[in-house]
Parts: C-alpha cells; sequence; structure tokens
C-alpha cells in the first residue's frame, strides 16, 4: 500500500509554506506582476525560509526533501502565486540535476561563486528530450579545444536572470553532451520574450549562442551517461512541475466556489444551479485526479522504482490537461467579472497557459513517455 503520510516536521514545514504563500506571495501577486520580476525582500525572505533549495542536496547545503515531500510543500506556495514561485531565483530545474549527480567536479564548482545564503540563479536548455530534439535551435560542433555552440534557444524559465546555464543537447555526430555554462566564462546574449500571456515575473527569455568556444572543463557528461542523468533529472522536474500546478488550481477552485456561493441570480446563489454544481464538481475531481497521480510518481521516485520516470511524465500531461480545464472554468463561473483584473482568477488562467507552454504540452509529453517505455523495452524507433 502506498503511504503519503507525512511527519510532523514536514506537516509543520508545509503549514509554514502555506502561511506565507497566502500572506506575502498572494498579496503582492498584482505587484510581481506589475514589475514583471519578484520583489527582492520576497525574494530574500523565501530564501531565509529554504524555500529556494527544496531539491538542493543537504551536501551542498540544501534541504534535499523527498519528493513527496516538495510537492505538498510546492503546491502551497503555488496557492498563493505561482508566477512568483517561478520567479524565485536559485538553482531552480539545475536543482535536480544537482539531486541526480552531486558529485560531479564540475557541478561542484557551482557552489564556488555561490554565497551562504543564497545559490546562484540557473536555468536549463533542454534540447535533448525526443519531444523537442527537432524543434532545436542549438547547433553543437567539435572543436580542437572542445566546442563551439551556436544558436537560439527556445524560451526557458529565468532565463533572463541566470548566471549558471545547463545545455543539454546532441553535437553534430549525434552524440549527447550536457555542458555547465558559467556566465562569466562563456558569456551569452539574452533576448526577453514577448511576454503577454502569464508568468511574468519568471524572467522568461531565449538564449542565443553566436559561435561561442566552449572548454571541456565545461562538459558534465556525454553519450548515455549524459542523456540517462537528465531523464533522472527532468522526471524529477515534471514532478515538482506538476505540484505547482496543483496549488493553481487549487486556488481558482476554491475562488470560483466562494464566488458562487455568494454571488445571487434569480433569487438564489448560482452555486445551487445545477450547472454550476456540477462544474465544480468536475473541477474538484480534476485537482483530486491529478494530485494523487502526482504523489504516486513522487512515491516512486523516492523509491527507486525503475517505472518512476514514465509516471513522472504520465502525471504532468496529466495535470496540464487538468490545470487549463479548472482555471478556464474558474474564470467562466464568474461570468464577465472572470476577464476583470480586480479578480485573481484570470491572472491564474493565464498563469496556467503559460506553464503548459513553457513545460511541454500534453502531446508532447506523451510521445516522450511513449518513446521511453518502447526503448526501453528495446524496440527500435521508427
Amino acid at each position: 500500500m502506498i503511504s503519503f503520510m507525512n511527519t510532523e516536521e514536514e506537516r509543520a514545514f508545509v503549514e509554514m509554506a502555506d502561511a506565507f504563500a497566502k500572506e506575502q506571495l498572494r498579496v503582492q501577486a498584482r505587484i510581481a506582476e506589475a514589475q514583471k520580476e519578484v520583489p527582492n525582500s520576497l525574494a530574500e525572505r523565501a530564501a531565509e525560509l529554504g524555500l529556494c533549495s527544496l531539491e538542493v542536496p543537504e551536501s551542498m547545503e540544501g534541504l534535499g526533501l523527498p519528493l513527496i515531500s516538495q510537492v505538498q510543500v510546492l503546491e502551497a506556495l503555488a496557492f498563493g502565486d505561482l508566477a512568483i514561485l517561478q520567479g524565485l531565483p536559485g538553482p531552480n530545474e539545475f536543482a535536480s540535476f544537482l539531486r541526480v549527480a552531486p558529485d560531479l567536479p564540475n557541478v561542484r564548482s557551482y557552489l564556488d561563486g555561490s554565497s551562504q545564503s543564497q545559490l546562484r540563479t540557473a536555468a536549463v536548455i533542454d534540447a535533448l528530450n525526443l519531444h523537442v530534439a527537432s524543434d532545436s535551435g542549438l547547433t553543437l560542433e567539435a572543436s580542437n579545444e572542445g566546442y563551439v555552440l551556436c544558436g537560439l534557444s527556445r524560451p526557458i524559465r529565468m532565463g533572463k536572470y541566470a548566471e549558471i546555464l545547463l545545455v543539454a543537447c546532441r553535437d553534430t555526430t549525434g552524440e549527447a553532451v550536457l555542458l555547465l555554462l558559467d556566465a562569466k566564462r562563456t558569456p551569452w546574449q539574452v533576448l526577453p520574450c514577448d511576454v503577454r500571456l502569464g508568468l511574468l515575473p519568471a524572467g522568461i527569455a531565449r538564449v542565443r549562442f553566436e559561435s561561442r568556444s566552449v572548454s571541456l572543463e565545461d562538459v558534465l557528461l556525454r553519450g548515455e551517461e549524459a542523456e540517462t542523468a537528465l531523464y533522472q533529472a527532468m522526471a524529477r522536474q515534471h514532478v515538482l512541475e506538476a505540484g505547482k500546478e496543483i496549488g493553481l488550481m487549487r486556488a481558482s477552485l476554491e475562488y470560483a466556489t466562494n464566488y458562487t456561493a455568494k454571488r445571487k441570480a434569480f433569487g438564489q446563489e448560482i452555486a445551487h444551479f445545477q450547472g454550476v454544481s456540477f462544474l465544480l464538481a468536475d473541477m474538484a475531481i480534476e485537482v483530486q485526479a491529478a494530485r494523487h497521480l502526482t504523489w504516486q510518481a513522487a512515491v516512486s521516485l523516492d523509491g527507486g522504482n525503475p517505472h518512476g520516470e514514465v509516471e513522472a511524465v504520465r502525471a504532468l500531461a496529466r495535470v496540464h490537461r487538468a490545470v487549463r480545464f479548472v482555471t478556464d472554468n474558474g474564470v467562466q463561473l464568474l461570468g464577465g467579472a472572470g476577464y476583470v483584473q480586480e479578480y485573481p482568477v484570470e491572472k491564474w488562467m493565464r498563469d496556467g497557459e503559460a506553464q503548459v507552454m513553457l513545460y511541454g504540452r500534453e502531446t508532447e509529453l506523451l510521445l516522450d513517455g511513449g518513446l521511453r517505455i518502447l526503448t526501453a523495452e528495446g524496440r527500435p524507433l521508427q
């Protein structure tokens, strides 16, 4: 039997995150969106509470929490505001790679330029995954000193502020390569995206390399080792992102439920109408189903289940579908008021759409998961 029971310490941490989300993140959500960045005071407070180092290994002075604990903390934080959560400084997606391969000499160098209170901001460019490789704008060619990297990346979270980049791509021979680049040694050009949707404080940007030389010292892994390490790290990230989206869904569901319970039409609260109540029930079912799938994937990865990576892809694909359903209907249940910025549901819908576009649509994730299953069974890809 799978158990999702928390320890007393974990429950206390989730309660702390919930209070921080309601008292700080929710209150400053519109401010951060208007400024298109997280206020420094809020980011510093989040770092002090350890909210920027949940995934960082204890050997690197992080919390190193299991995934099942992290997804509950992240759900509580995203209930306050997903956009601020995605814009907090720190290792971000790179933390999952630190968790998978903490002992590589190159990885340890990441700590050199970091302060004791805050790790440097990092971002990940994944041009290696099966569903995005054909769409990659990066080329990597071997040279006498190492490699030459050029091209334009997809939009990535925190690309605007990143000091460190983990770049995963294939060279001209088809070999997978993982690079760890420092902006001080290997500078790149940042191209801010034309942000008109959501997650405005998350620093979403493209990164351009113009025939940039990369030394062999910046190479983390190659070949099958690189693919395995990245896949394991991204599986963990899939679960963490799913946990955040659950918090966003819960916020939209709770707000719509409270609104329909108070708003009256034809002499009664609109929540009493069958069409409204059934829709709220469907939204609640989606939230709970998404949570169960995410928690199952988290427990599988924590326990070393060989199918954990596929479960993580499945969970995120299902959560992506759920977050669009719930946040869209959260707006619909408020009627015309749902599109007014006085109410937060329109922002949550935009943030949900941006989140899905950033981390892969359902079809892309399901295709990736299916290909992984086929390759695991030894069947050739067509």
